[in-house]
């Protein structure tokens, strides 16, 4: 017997709320890495984990607030909350891959090609992964065809998204770049749900008519478990909006040196001052040009 499939039983409030919340992981794990790339005196490690683990924490995130309107008509939902957090783990590690190839190898057709395709099947792999974690007195089948056509968006967003963060430059590319990551990663996460059917079983267990954990809801089992990922990106949105160079490294502080030294140049020089300054071994100085050798030599 076949169940009839809703994914929207709250209507278009869990589309809206997971489309922003894409957007906003998108948005904050992007600009982590782009302080990554643009900042060499910044911590590249820390900002690139930062961006792997908001991106993941927001593609999960996505995921289960969708998820909250999905429903069975007739049947009751669980979650399985051991697939639940392996799906999370598997999307921040996945993401991280990618980020790091792009951090540290550079973002060349071949890299962003590799990590686009190993982070998309990645990304895919924690849709399916979180998709299994359900329990119901019957079983899931999907469609191949729509299944391939949402790994395939997947790839194409994790591409993307890496490209994006190794190119654009200024606010309103980044914000372009990612209101388009949230489209295409809740655009997988639909198509995905369309290739679902569910096959009900004949006979009806006890456990499935109150659930697993007795009456509760499918929204109220994955309400808790969403807590920590949301606050997890609310404290990252604090990193990056409010002086970042005391948490991860110098920030946007060194991109002012240049304008720094060219008015320090343009002050009258103090004869009572020594000429040698030890910026010899700055090498920002030396990138400058800043010559440190006295005058006449």
């Amino acid at each position: 017997m076949q169940g009839t499939v809703d994914g929207f039983g709250y209507g278009v409030v869990t589309p809206v709320a997971s489309y922003l919340i894409a957007c906003l992981g998108s948005a904050l794990g992007l600009r982590c890495v782009v302080r990554s790339l643009n900042n060499r005196q910044s911590w590249k490690p820390g900002w690139l984990a930062l961006g792997a683990a908001t991106i993941g924490c927001g593609i999960w995130t996505m995921h289960f607030v969708a998820m909250v309107g999905f429903r069975i008509q007739g049947i009751q939902i669980d979650y399985d909350a051991g697939l639940t957090v392996l799906s999370l783990v598997v999307a921040v590690a996945v993401v991280g891959v990618g980020v790091f190839a792009v951090g540290y190898r550079g973002a060349t057709a071949t890299t962003l090609t590799a990590a686009g395709i190993f982070t998309g099947l990645g990304v895919a792999a924690m849709h399916y992964v979180g998709m299994a974690a359900i329990h119901l007195n019957g079983s899931l089948e999907y469609d191949s065809l729509t299944v391939g056509a949402s790994v395939l968006i997947a790839v194409a967003a994790a591409t993307a998204a890496l490209w994006a963060a190794a190119s654009y430059r200024g606010f309103l590319a980044a914000l372009g770049a990612s209101l388009l990551m949230g489209v295409a990663l809740t655009g997988m996460h639909y198509t995905g749900m369309a290739a679902l059917g569910v096959r009900l079983h004949g006979a009806t267990d006890a456990s499935y008519i109150t659930g697993m954990n007795g009456d509760a809801s499918p929204a109220s089992v994955l309400l808790p478990m969403l807590i920590g990922p949301v606050v997890f990106l609310i404290l990252a949105g604090v990193v990056v909006m409010f002086d970042p160079q005391l948490v991860l490294g110098d920030g946007d502080w060194s991109r002012a040196t240049p304008r720094r030294r060219r008015a320090t140049a343009a002050l009258p020089e103090r004869p009572a001052h020594p000429p040698h300054t030890g910026s010899l071994f700055d090498p920002r100085d030396q990138r400058a040009g800043r010559h440190t050798t006295p005058r006449g030599r």
